[in-house]
């Protein structure tokens, strides 16, 4: 199945550029380019080499300055934010310890071996989904959760090529913030991370009022908690929205401004009250997840990562800092999908 993607260029001006992948659902990220003089910054590749070979052809023709890219950095180590980092291996690519550790972690060949175990799954049917279940009963469950994970990641995930997609690390690693210059623009890349993932940092030109937030924004979908704990995502859009910032390019989703990072501000803390409410109540995060309503963000896309989400809080509220297993929680997702299919 082939998803239908607006993509675009947009000319923020002096000298800066965001490429955004609408609507920005799975895997469909946002990236964007900073340039001053022939010196150039990109923030972000895309999640296979085709999509991202296409990205820095439209910057090649919008400007010089994207003939050589002379720094990449990488706002967090998922693979729709870094796996096109082979095309751009010459350049110095930056990115937290956290990003190293998750995308090394992550590397498009586990990406890739899932998938086509998923298929194989799939092509079984109710065979295979009988297979997982029984293999599940004597403590075999990872077939069990690729049957429930694949109806999801299969559909998501189908358009990108991670059977060809090099892994390739950051060079090099900043914490706390680093300062740099894209000609006389000065950049500062501010680590505020673990939130979503292990190691998320934002992108902020001082001199022109914009962020590049990576997926610390969700603009009109669901942000997805991989990593927590969520009390250092919202400390972040905190100090976001008390800095001088004009303009805001969104991990995923169009642009905006800081109504976008009040609005994911505002999920989180509702999301946070209500999980709190149903993990006293002890209610398991299946049944949480599924209790939840959150009425004022209706029509938001990826609503199934309300299990993961939740699932990170009740670990935030028992003190548990262990990650949890990415195939559990896509699993988890896969049925909140199917629950919400059938309501």
């Amino acid at each position: 199945m082939t998803a239908v993607v607006e993509k675009e260029l947009h000319e923020l001006g002096n000298g800066i550029y965001a490429y955004t992948q609408l609507p920005g659902s799975w895997g469909w990220s946002n990236a964007g380019l900073i340039t001053d003089g022939d010196q150039s910054l990109l923030v972000d590749t895309l999640f296979d080499e085709k999509i991202t070979s296409e990205m820095l052809e439209s910057m090649r023709r919008a400007t010089p300055a994207a003939a050589r890219i002379g720094t990449v950095v990488n706002t967090h180590g998922n693979g729709d934010h870094c796996y096109g980092n082979s095309l751009v291996a010459d350049s110095e690519i930056i990115g937290t310890p956290g990003c190293v550790e998750d995308l090394r972690e992550g590397p498009p060949s586990r990406n890739n071996l899932l998938l086509r175990a998923a298929r194989v799954i799939g092509a079984l049917g109710a065979g295979g989904r009988m297979l997982g279940r029984v293999l599940n009963t004597v403590g075999i469950d990872r077939v069990a959760l690729l049957a429930e994970a694949g109806p999801l990641a299969l559909p998501a995930f189908s358009d990108f090529d991670f059977a060809n997609a090099k892994l390739t690390l950051p060079n090099r690693t900043f914490q706390g913030e680093l300062e740099l210059q894209v000609g006389d623009k000065k950049v500062i890349l501010i680590e505020v991370g673990p939130a979503h993932t292990r190691g998320d940092a934002v992108v902020w030109v001082p001199g022109d009022k914009t962020l590049f937030t990576g997926d610390i924004l969700f603009k009109n979908a669901h942000p997805i908690i991989w990593q927590g704990p969520v009390s250092n995502w919202i400390a972040a859009l905190r100090r976001l929205l008390d800095m001088d910032i004009e303009t805001v390019v969104p991990g995923h989703g169009p642009l905006t401004d800081k109504s976008g990072l009040a609005e994911i501000l505002h999920y989180l803390e509702v999301l946070s009250v209500e999980a709190r409410r149903r993990y006293d109540a002890e209610m398991s995060v299946e049944d949480a997840a599924r209790d939840l309503t959150l009425d004022e963000f209706r029509g938001w896309l990826d609503a199934e990562r309300v299990y993961v989400n939740m699932h990170t809080l009740y670990r935030d509220f028992a003190g548990d800092s262990e990650p949890a297993d990415p195939l559990t929680l896509w699993a988890g997702m896969g049925r909140m999908r199917k629950h919400m299919q059938r309501g």
